[in-house]
């Protein structure tokens, strides 16, 4: 009884690690061909895995796309949302996460540039888990766009007249555009996503 319980968590250990460096490919993969382009055959053959084994760590094609999900977000969260957050609150740390993504969209993390960018428009009408994991990552991020900018008029350093909800609508549709300008290679994306924010933000 002893004996197997260390064997028992190092193989829980390895498949943890081994669903992570799947999910994380399955970001690069979907990021340019789409989630739909994700299948459990296709991963298995690209990290030298067998299919058997990569199915039994995700069961099906949308639990997969899902974990996908997952691990796009959490690397959005390390690049952007991390470094942000040890700004003050309010317009301090809005700047940083837009500054943040902008970087993120200009050295893309992934091949195909912004992962939400990039996904979303293949699952908005598709209900399900990957359209419900795909809303909430969206849903986080515009409240935080939001939330920001109220600490940034509660501290007298934007107007107060301005909608934090339509703020961070119009925030994020700048920078969805400037991510899909980047990926066609439009020089001018990330100096006119600056100059359209500025005026948003009346700075």
């Amino acid at each position: 009884m002893t004996e197997s319980a260390p064997t028992t968590d190092l193989r829980l250990i390895k498949g943890a690690r081994t669903r992570a460096t799947i999910a994380r490919h399955a970001v690069d993969v979907a990021s340019v061909e789409g989630l739909t382009g994700l299948s459990i055959g296709r991963l298995a053959t690209d990290l030298g895995l067998s299919k058997s084994g990569v199915a039994t760590l995700f069961g099906t094609k949308e639990n997969l796309q899902v974990a996908a999900v997952d691990a796009a977000r959490e690397v959005f969260i390390e690049r952007v949302v991390r470094p942000a957050l040890r700004e003050p609150a309010g317009m301090s740390r809005l700047r940083v996460l837009i500054d943040r993504w902008l970087d993120y969209a200009t050295e893309p993390a992934f091949p195909g540039g912004c992962f939400r960018a990039a996904t979303i428009p293949e699952f908005d009408s598709r209900p399900g888990p990957v359209r419900d994991a795909l809303t909430r990552d969206r849903r986080d991020w515009l409240e935080l766009l939001a939330r920001e900018f109220l600490h940034a008029q509660q501290a007298g350093a934007a107007a107060p007249g301005l909608d934090p909800d339509e703020v961070a609508f119009e925030i994020d549709a700048v920078l969805s555009a400037a991510n899909t300008a980047l990926r066609l290679d439009d020089a001018r994306a990330v100096p006119t996503a600056r100059a359209i924010v500025d005026r948003i933000l009346g700075t």
